[in-house]
Parts: structure tokens; sequence; C-alpha cells
């Protein structure tokens, strides 16, 4: 850059490329979530906006700008229409008091709404109609009943900040605002808390968000959320029952790859967001993008056509071309039915045996987390009857480079007799030869089965679950994806559909 260059950054942009897990919205994907409400409310000195999770203000910023010159011919005087679009249509809540000083600063352009350089003049308090109040959780067996945090955790005393957002944490949510009613509810809320699990463990939060602006029945809603509800999350199973079934969401964007829509922020399995309006009852416009750029044209269709919402709109036709093969009349069975649920023979991941066979009586060679031990046969506590069975093991968490994730499954380990593994790995299979374990090992390397896994693995996790698209296929060959193509009549489209997704795998 040049001295001579007038570089004037948007301080809202910059602050969106800061990593928390309450992540700042830049202004450009804030403009486009605001573009798939109707082009009328623009137009509407009557219409009302809430945005129940301010960080930065920048929704409501941006719709100041929209209304500002949507209600030009309305109301001529500049000063008299922003005194009504600041008084009448706007409000907000902050999630802490740092975001609330902020919200006003980039709304008002002052930290106090009723400052001297703000640019509303009839605000008679500092809040103005972006609120903040500090809620404290309310405690019960050790956990909130409103958001579950922990005690342990969270009961942090009053200097520091509770993380109990306040329109989460009430059973009437229409009292926190002095507009009960709200044409559009907006925003981009905290997504997660830590649960005191295990490394890095952290319950979702975000749908409880979403559940509670539905209280407030607004004629349309539009949030930016974690796309792990799709087909996984901690706790969401009602939560994704409940937005696939509902026919309001008329329009889905969804951002898969990690950085695209937040730079610099990770968000394993990517984030999207939908327009939920009240008064819609059909399919919903899906739309995938990739480096901020439309996959393809949207596809109308019903979130529910499966248990899990596929992401990908060219996948439906694999997919249901899959579902609907015949082994006479009855269909093909998955593999979810062959693969172990976790701590397959009840062990954890951080279990280690000893570093030799010497000295055991009944020696058991050991699979575990980055390390191969050894522990006693009497030692296993559960499905002690695969010890002697020729095993497939599969890593249930993959690594993070870009290689790996469009591998979709790590590379599939033969498991010997005389073999077990902790709860790092997955048992895929069970079998009689060896034979029939490299069989199965050669048609998990395959792209075909990668693909339908992929179309239920949101994060790096690969558990039990992700395999209940894949067809339990007879291991009466060594199965390659040209014959599995053929098999399933794929086209050429769709063969290209899943050689761009997949990795192939040495």
């Amino acid at each position: 850059m040049t001295p001579s260059t007038n570089y004037n950054p948007d301080v809202l942009t910059c602050l969106a490329n800061l990593s928390n897990d309450e992540v700042f919205t830049p202004p450009s994907l804030a403009n486009q979530i605001l573009d798939s409400l109707p082009a009328d409310l623009w137009q509407n000195k009557d219409a009302t906006f809430l945005d129940p999770v301010c960080k930065s203000g920048v929704f409501l910023r941006e719709i100041a700008k929209r209304l500002l010159v949507g209600l030009e011919t309305q109301i001529p005087d500049p000063q008299q229409r922003i005194d009504h679009i600041y008084k009448n249509q706007l409000f907000g809540l902050a999630i802490t008091e740092l975001t609330g000083l902020l919200s006003r600063r980039s709304v008002y352009c002052s930290k106090t709404a009723n400052g001297t350089y703000s640019v509303c003049d009839h605000f008679g308090d500092e809040q103005g109609n972006i609120r903040f109040q500090r809620t404290e959780h309310t405690w019960k067996n050790g956990n909130c009943t409103y958001c579950g945090a922990t005690k342990e955790r969270y009961d942090r005393g009053n200097d520091l900040e509770t993380y109990a957002y306040q329109f989460i944490h009430t059973d009437k949510p229409e009292k926190l605002v002095k507009k009960m009613r709200f044409d559009v509810i907006i925003g981009n809320p905290p997504y997660q808390l830590s649960d005191s699990g295990f490394g890095e463990s952290a319950k979702p939060i975000y749908h409880l968000f979403v559940e509670q602006a539905k209280k407030l029945n607004p004629r349309y809603l539009t949030m930016i959320i974690p796309s792990r509800w799709f087909a996984g999350g901690k706790g969401l199973s009602g939560f994704r029952n409940s937005m696939l079934r509902d026919h309001r969401i008329s329009h889905l964007i969804d951002y898969p790859k990690l950085y695209d829509a937040f730079p610099n922020v990770k968000i394993r399995g990517g984030v999207s967001y939908f327009l939920w309006d009240r008064d819609y009852d059909g399919e919903c416009s899906v739309q995938t993008m990739w480096n901020s750029e439309p996959v393809g044209q949207p596809t109308k269709r019903f979130l529910d056509s499966y248990d899990v919402l596929v992401r990908r709109n060219e996948a439906i036709p694999i997919l249901n071309k899959v579902r609907a093969f015949r082994i006479g009349d009855q269909p093909e069975l998955t593999l979810e039915r062959r693969v172990s649920s976790r701590k397959p023979f009840g062990f954890p991941t951080n279990y280690h045996g000893a570093e030799s066979p010497e000295g055991l009586q009944a020696a058991i060679k050991f699979y575990g987390s980055q390390r191969i031990s050894w522990v006693e046969r009497s030692d296993i506590q559960q499905n002690s009857e695969w010890i002697d069975k020729w095993k497939v093991l599969m890593t249930r968490v993959q690594g993070t480079s870009a290689a790996v994730e469009t591998m979709f499954l790590s590379k599939p380990i033969i498991g010997e007799p005389g073999q077990a593994c902790s709860e790092t790995y997955l048992v895929a299979g069970v079998f009689d030869s060896k034979l029939m374990a490299e069989r199965y090992a050669t048609y998990l390397r395959t792209r075909f089965v990668r693909f339908l896994v992929s179309l239920r693995k949101g994060t790096q996790d690969a558990a039990k679950d992700v395999y209940a698209f894949v067809p339990d296929i007879p291991l009466d060959c060594d199965w390659t994806d040209e014959k599995l193509y053929q098999r399933y009549r794929l086209n050429e489209v769709e063969i290209a559909t899943i050689e761009s997704t997949v990795r192939p795998m040495e």
C-alpha cells in the first residue's frame, strides 16, 4: 500500500475476523441475509425489527441504511426520518455490556443513545432501543434450567460476565422489549457453551435462540447458525426434527466450506442461514455456497425427506437411487447395523495397556490413541466374542487438514484375531475370514461409500450413524467405484458429482 492510498476499512469487517464462539457478522454477509427478506419491508414505515443477540450492531445498522433510502418519499425530512426509524422501528438486546456499547456506537454513532453525538434526538436514556440487562443463571442440580450451563464453570460472581444471555433466560421473551410483536427477528446468536466435558467439549445453545424467537411469532425470522444441526450435534435431535418438519422455512443458504462465511473463524461443518416465514407452507429453496459463490441453482424440496438434512442438492438423486435399490422386494440394509457404538470393547480413548505382552497371561494387542499396547484378555469389558474374529477398525475422529476433510473417512485398519481397541476406533465390521475383512475394507475405501457418509457427516466425528445411508452389500467380490456406479445405475453427472467431492484413497 502506498502512503497516498486512502484506506478506511469498515471497523465491523475488522471485528468479524476475530475468532470467538460469539462470532461477529461481516457487513457483507449481513446484507446477504437481509437480501432474503421481502424488498417491500424497506418502504414500510410501520415495519419493526429486533436483533435479540446484538454484538456489533451490524444488522440494525444495515437495516437502518435500507430504511433511510426506502422511506425517503414518505418522510422527506432527513432528521425526522432518522428519528422515526431509530425510535419506532429498530430494537435490540445486547449479549454483553461491551457489545451493547459497541452496537450503540455502530447504530447511533454514539456509545450512549442520548449522547451529544447520537443521530437520534428522542431517547431519554443511555441505552435507547438497544438494551442490556445483566442476567443470572437459574441453577438446579448443578446446571442452568434455561441454557444447561454448569454451575461449576459459570457461577462466576459479580465481577465477570455470566454468559447468561437475556433472550433465552426467560419464560416470557415478549416482556424483554417494549414492543411485543415484530415483523422481523434477525441475528447471529452465540453458538455454544463449554460443558466441562473431556477436552474442548461444549454444548450448542444457538438452537435455543431460534426456538425462543419463534415464540414471539414474528412475520419473518432469519438467523445464521452452525450447520451441525443438519445431521448431528449434541442434544439437537429435537431441534433438528422440528426444523425439518417446519414447512414455514422458505429459504436455506448453506456455507459448508471452512472459513467461507466467517473468515478466520473455524466452525466445523460450516454455517447456514434460513428464512422462516410465518405465513408460508411449502417446499424450501436450498442453495449451497462455495467460495462465497452459489453452486448451481437453488432447488426447492421438503427438508424432511430423510431423517437428516441432506445439504447438497445434487446428492439427492444419487441418494434416492441408492435407497430405491431392491433385493427382491426388500430394500437393502445399511452399514449402521454393522458398525459398533462408541467404546466397542468398553475402553475410553485415553486408556493404554502394557508396553509389551511380557508377563501377561493372555495378551491381547490393543489399538489405542496413537499407540499400540497390550491388555489381558480378561480385562475386555464387552464384545469379548469379537476378539478372535477378523475386524475392520475405523478411526472415529479425523484430522483437520483440507485434504483429510475431503476423504470423509480414515483408512480402514484390518484387525486380526487376538486384537481389540479403545473408543478411538469403531469396529466397522466383524468377520470370520481375512478375505471378507479385506473386501469390506476395500468397499469402505471407495468414493461411493465415502460420498454417502459425507451426506450425514457434518464434522470431523465419524460416529455410527454416519454410515446409515451406506448399503450393506454382499461381499461376493472386490467392489470398485465402477462396479458400484453400475449397480446403482448412476449417470455421468452423478458420477462426476461424487468424484469431484471425494478424494481418492490409496
